[in-house]
């Protein structure tokens, strides 16, 4: 199963609702790690070191960076843009399929965004 790293803005409520769902869902929030208000070149590192996939709501910065590190073809685990804009059951429902469904290493070098089409 997938492991993840939620950035510090993303949503406790989608957090609380994937765990409801399956608490063996690996998930920790950057406050837990010690990276309260860490910038995100040094959020998605900690994401390479640890073979996280991040969610993240930044679409206006976390993306570019993520893009950044594959373009410098430095380690990047994946990165899920989850638009505010998405149902949290909905947000719940999708990450929940792409962590019960996808192989380690699947995600790779790539910033999908969510609600997947």
């Amino acid at each position: 199963m997938l492991r993840f790293l939620a950035d510090e803005n993303f949503s406790n409520q989608i957090i609380r609702g994937i765990l409801r769902r399956n608490p063996d869902v690996d998930i920790v929030r950057v406050q837990d790690v010690g990276l309260i208000e860490a910038d995100d070149p040094t959020v998605l590192e900690w994401a390479a070191q640890h073979q996280r996939v991040v969610l993240t709501h930044d679409v206006a910065t976390m993306t570019n960076f993520a893009y950044a590190r594959i373009e410098a073809d430095r380690g990047m685990p994946g990165l899920f843009e989850v638009s505010r804009r998405v149902p949290i059951r909905l947000a719940i429902e999708e990450i929940l399929l792409i962590a019960e469904c996808s192989l380690e290493g699947e995600w790779e070098g790539q910033v999908r965004f969510l609600p997947l089409r």
